[in-house]
């Protein structure tokens, strides 16, 4: 995913001589496996603690305290994907680099929550 972050980042679109299609293409599949990402973490982590299946309480509890940030990462990944992944039949938004800014941003963060919580199941 953050392999191909970084082409959708690198693609500039704004400049008028950049292939629209190619970017499209890109996008497309950035999206694609962005949504891979945001999916398998709720339906494999995170639905186990929502759930009540993970008994170490630390865990538990963390999860609990991150989870409401990690959920904002996800709306933003979700708006994202919602207005770039079908987007080929008009131009790219001329906001793309933005987006792709504060995407990046919040993938960060998220990265670094889930690492938190990663490291407390390690114990």
């Amino acid at each position: 995913m953050l392999v191909l972050f970084c082409q959708a980042a690198g693609l500039e679109p704004f400049h008028k001589q950049t292939d629209q299609a190619v970017v499209h293409k890109h996008l497309q599949e950035f999206c694609q496996v962005l949504m891979d990402y945001i999916a398998a973490g709720h339906f494999g982590l995170y639905e186990r603690i929502a759930s009540g299946k993970e008994r170490r309480q630390g865990v538990a509890k963390l999860a609990e305290e991150l989870y409401p940030r990690i959920a904002e990462t996800t709306d933003i990944a979700v708006a994202f994907n919602d207005k770039y992944e079908e987007n080929d039949k008009s131009e790219i938004s001329p906001n793309l680099g933005k987006d792709l800014s504060r995407l990046g941003e919040e993938l960060a963060v998220r990265a670094e929550l889930e690492d938190q919580l990663l490291n407390a199941m390690a114990r």
